[in-house]
C-alpha cells in the first residue's frame, strides 16, 4: 500500500478529546462497570508490592537476628495478606465478570440501535453500509474500536498505579548511601554518576515501549488491506458452511474458487503477503529492537542493585525488593508509555464509530397527528413530484401527479427501472420528494408525526424478511400477540392448511436455527407469512410488491380469488410484472422512464394503440399463444 493510502495517526489533542468523550458515554450508560474497573485496575497493580514489601522483610529477618516471634508474625501476615488479596480480587474479579458478560453486546447495541434510528433513506445509502461494515472489520479482524479502547484504558490506569507503586518502594535505593569505607566504591554515591545513571534508564524504559509501538503501528497504518482481506477471508474461507450456498457450491465447483483467495501465498496474510513482508521488514526490526532494549534495561537494573547491596548500602532483604521493586516500575513506566502509544493508535478506530453515531437525521419528523377516522377516509395525492437518489444526477421519477382514496384497488406497472418502486417508497415516506409535495388529506405529510404516518401502511416487500423466531411472532411482528387474528390472517393469506398441519401450531419456529423441531418454510410460504404479517398490521393502506411471484398457479388463483375478501376496505397497491393479475384492480398507472405514461382500467389499456401497456401485455400474452397453437 502507499503511503499516502494509508491512515494517519490521530494528534495527542485527538486522542484524548475521543478518550474523554468515550468514557462520559460509558459512564452514563454503564457506570457500574467503569467503576469496577478502575477499582480492579488499582488493586491489581499495587497489591503485589505488598508481597515484595513482606518477602523482602522474611529474607533481612533470615539474613540478620532470625528471631522466631519476628519471622513467624512476618509469615503470617504474608499469609494473611495474600490470602486477603486473592479473596478480595475474586470478588471483583466475578463482579467484573457479571458486568462484561454482556460487554460485547452493548457496543453492538451503539450500533443497532443508530440503525433503527437512523432515516431509511440514509440506512440506504452505500456510504453508511460501508462505515458498518468497516466498524465490524476493524472490531473482527484487527481488534480496533471501541473495546480496546476501554482495555487500553484498563491497562494505563493499571500502569499508572504500578508506576506510583514502584517509586515508594525504590526511591530508597538512591538514597541509601554506600559506606565511607567502601573505597572505590563509593563512586556509587555521586550524582555524577546517579544522573547519567537516571537518564539511561529513563531513554531505555521510553525506547523500548515507542519502538514496539512502531512496529504495531503498522496493523493500523494499514487496517484498509487488512479489512479487505479480512472480508475476502471470511467470504470464502467459510463457504462450505453456508447452507444456502451449498448446492450452488457443489455444481459450480466454488470450492476450486476459493482455493484461489485461501492458499495464495501472495495474499494479505499469508508467508508472502503484505504483513509477512513487514514483518521480515520494519515490523520485526522494530519489534526486535523493542525486546532488545528491555533486555539491556534489566541488565542495567540487576548491576546498579547488586553493586550497592555488594559495597554494602543495604542488606540482602532489601536487595530482593529493590529487584523486585523496581523492575515493577520499569514495567509499569514501559506499559504506561507503550498504552499511551496504543491508545493514540487505536483513535481513528473509535472516531470512525463516533463518525457513525452521530450522523445526524436529515428528513423533517413532523408534529402532526394522523388522524384517526373511523371511515378510513384518507386521500393522497402526488403533486408534480420529482425525485433523484442521493449523489445521482439522474431523475427516477420526473413531475409524477396522482390522487387516490382508501377503498381503491391500484396496480402498478412497468419495465425494470420505470420507477414503480421508489414510487412506493416515498408514498412510504422512506425518502423524501426531490421536487414537488406528497399530500395527505391536503397536508403536506412531512408535517405529520412520521412515525404515526408509517403507520398507515403495511407493505410485502419484494424481498421481505422473516426472522427465525416463531410463526405467530413473524405475523404479529411482536412477542405478545393475538392469536386468534394471526391465525385469521394466515387463512386469508392462503395459509390456513399448511398451519394445521403444523405440529406446534403458531408457536412453530422458522427454521432450526433455534429450534431444532422449527420448519424450513418454501418461498411460497413465507410469501403467504409476509402477506399474512401485512394484513395483521390493520392499516388502511396495503402495498404488495410482486406478492405472489414465489406462489404456483394454483395458490396465486386463490389469491387473487379471495383478493377483496383479503383487503377488505383497504387501499392496495399493487405491483406486479404479470400485467394478467391485474384485470380486478380498479385502475392501473403504467410507468416508463419515471413518469406516469398511463393510466386507466384494463380493458381501456389494452386496446390503446401504441399504448406501453399494450406493448407489455402483448409481449407476454405471445407466449400463451405460442403454447395453445
Amino acid at each position: 500500500m502507499s503511503r499516502k493510502n494509508q491512515k494517519k495517526l490521530s494528534s495527542w489533542r485527538e486522542t484524548w478529546s475521543i478518550t474523554g468523550k468515550l468514557l462520559r458515554l460509558i459512564r452514563r450508560d454503564r457506570p457500574r462497570v467503569l467503576a469496577l474497573r478502575i477499582l480492579r485496575d488499582i488493586w491489581s497493580a499495587l497489591t503485589p508490592y505488598v508481597g515484595i514489601w513482606l518477602s523482602a522483610l522474611i529474607i533481612e529477618e533470615l539474613a540478620g537476628s532470625r528471631n522466631p516471634d519476628t519471622l513467624f508474625r512476618l509469615v503470617l501476615a504474608a499469609l494473611l495478606s495474600a490470602a486477603a488479596i486473592a479473596l478480595a480480587g475474586a470478588f471483583l474479579n466475578r463482579a467484573m465478570a457479571v458486568e462484561n458478560a454482556g460487554w460485547y453486546y452493548y457496543i453492538r447495541k451503539f450500533l443497532s440501535d443508530k440503525m433503527l434510528d437512523l432515516d431509511y433513506c440514509i440506512v440506504d445509502e452505500t456510504r453508511t453500509q460501508s462505515m458498518l461494515s468497516t466498524i465490524y472489520q476493524n472490531q473482527n479482524g484487527g481488534g480496533w474500536g471501541m473495546e480496546r479502547a476501554l482495555s487500553l484504558v484498563d491497562s494505563l490506569i493499571s500502569s499508572l498505579f504500578t508506576l506510583l507503586g514502584g517509586i515508594a518502594l525504590t526511591v530508597t535505593l538512591f538514597t541509601n548511601r554506600v559506606p565511607a569505607g567502601a573505597g572505590n566504591m563509593t563512586f556509587l554515591n555521586s550524582p555524577l554518576f546517579l544522573f547519567p545513571l537516571l537518564a539511561v534508564m529513563l531513554a531505555v524504559i521510553f525506547l523500548a515501549p515507542m519502538l514496539s509501538n512502531k512496529s504495531d503501528s503498522y496493523f493500523a497504518l494499514n487496517s484498509d488491506v487488512h479489512n479487505m482481506a479480512n472480508r475476502l477471508f471470511g467470504h470464502f474461507g467459510f463457504l462450505g458452511y453456508r447452507n444456502e450456498r451449498a448446492a450452488d457450491v457443489r455444481i459450480y465447483r466454488q470450492d476450486i474458487l476459493c482455493k484461489k483467495y485461501n492458499y495464495d501465498k501472495t495474499s494479505t496474510f499469508n508467508s508472502k503477503g503484505h504483513f509477512a513482508k513487514l514483518a521480515r521488514g520494519p515490523m520485526g526490526l522494530y519489534s526486535s529492537a523493542s525486546a532488545a532494549v528491555s533486555g539491556i534495561l534489566t541488565g542495567v537494573i540487576y548491576v546498579f542493585v547488586c553493586l550497592k547491596a555488594w559495597a554494602g548500602a543495604f542488606g540482602i532483604g532489601m536487595t530482593t525488593q529493590y529487584i523486585g521493586a523496581i523492575t515493577r516500575f520499569a514495567t509499569g513506566l514501559s506499559s504506561l508509555i507503550s498504552h499511551l502509544g496504543e491508545i493514540r493508535i487505536n483513535t481513528s478506530f473509535v472516531k470512525q464509530v463516533f463518525d457513525f453515531l452521530e450522523q445526524p437525521n436529515v428528513m423533517y419528523q413532523g408534529s402532526l397527528t394522523v388522524e384517526k377516522r373511523n371511515d378510513r377516509q384518507y386521500e393522497v395525492e402526488f403533486r408534480d413530484v420529482s425525485f433523484r437518489y442521493p449523489g445521482s444526477e439522474q431523475y427516477v421519477l420526473r413531475h409524477v401527479n396522482r390522487k387516490f382514496r382508501v377503498g381503491q384497488r391500484l396496480a402498478v406497472v412497468g419495465p425494470n427501472g420505470s420507477g414503480k418502486t421508489t414510487f412506493i417508497k416515498l408514498l412510504c415516506r422512506l425518502y423524501d420528494p426531490t421536487e414537488g409535495t406528497i399530500l395527505l388529506n391536503g397536508f403536506d405529510i412531512r408535517k405529520y408525526d412520521y412515525r404515526e404516518y408509517l403507520s398507515l401502511f403495511s407493505v410485502v416487500f419484494q424481498d421481505f424478511v422473516l426472522t427465525e423466531m416463531p410463526l405467530g411472532e413473524n405475523v404479529a411482528a411482536a412477542a405478545e400477540y393475538d392469536s386468534s387474528l394471526a391465525r385469521s390472517c394466515l387463512e386469508k393469506a392462503g395459509f390456513g392448511e399448511r398451519l394445521e398441519s403444523l405440529p406446534k401450531g403458531l408457536d412453530t419456529f422458522l427454521g432450526k436455527t433455534l429450534d431444532q423441531e422449527g420448519v424450513d418454510m418454501s418461498g411460497g410460504e413465507k410469501q403467504k407469512i409476509a402477506l399474512a404479517r401485512a394484513l395483521y398490521k390493520n392499516s388502511p393502506f396495503i402495498v404488495l410488491d410482486e406478492p405472489t411471484a414465489a406462489l404456483d398457479p394454483i395458490a396465486e388463483a386463490e389469491i387473487y380469488s379471495k383478493f377483496n375478501e383479503i383487503i377488505e376496505d383497504k387501499t392496495a397497491i399493487y405491483i406486479s410484472h404479470r400485467l394478467s393479475s391485474c384485470k380486478f384492480c380498479d385502475e392501473i398507472l403504467v410507468f416508463d422512464k419515471g413518469n406516469i405514461v398511463q393510466q386507466g382500467k384494463h380493458e381501456t389499456l389494452v386496446s390503446a394503440e401504441n399504448g406501453k401497456y399494450r406493448e407489455l401485455w402483448y409481449a407476454q400474452a405471445q407466449y400463451y399463444a405460442e403454447k395453445q397453437a
